[in-house]
């Protein structure tokens, strides 16, 4: 081989490998930015702190009673069949020691949602979770009505309000 043609096919290697390193930069970028609906939005965003989860609002006697479904069910996952009764407090999902709902999942945070009880309807909200809390197929980012027999997905556990 001549001197010329060994010396493109070194430039030609070296061509490659450093596009090889730059499709694995962006890749890596790519998969490690943070999806547009996770972002926290308004000021929050800019100041570039987590926000706040809100303080649930104090249930009068009248929003108790109002309050559609009596049991919080797991409808699947590893702990299927699990109930647990609603009453006048809040539910704490995740795989903190201290949830009400102790989920065993790499998919859930420690403190990943909570549910409470609010102007005669139950409020799930995402507490921060790093993959996010679901109603049916919607991704939620802050406190939303549970609907009485909409699938409530954490991790790889789904949850549904019953009567």
């Amino acid at each position: 081989m001549s001197e010329l043609a060994l010396t493109l096919v070194r430039l030609g290697f070296l061509t490659l490998l450093w596009a090889f390193v730059l499709i694995t930069v962006l890749v890596l970028r790519r998969d490690l930015k943070m999806p547009a609906e996770a972002r926290p939005t308004g000021r929050q965003a800019r100041q570039g702190r987590a926000p706040k989860p809100a303080k649930p609002p104090k249930a009068t006697k009248q929003s108790k009673s109002k309050a559609k479904g009596t049991k919080l069910v797991v409808i699947e996952g590893p702990l299927t069949g699990t109930v647990i009764p609603l009453d006048d407090g809040q539910i704490t999902i995740g795989r903190a020691p201290d949830s009400t709902l102790i989920i065993d999942d790499d998919y859930a945070s420690s403190r990943h949602a909570r549910v409470y009880p609010a102007e005669g309807s139950w409020i799930v909200e995402d507490l921060g979770s790093t993959n996010g809390t679901w109603i049916d197929r919607t991704r939620i980012t802050t406190p939303t009505v549970l609907p009485l027999g909409a699938p409530l997905r954490v991790g790889r556990t789904t949850l549904q309000i019953q009567k």
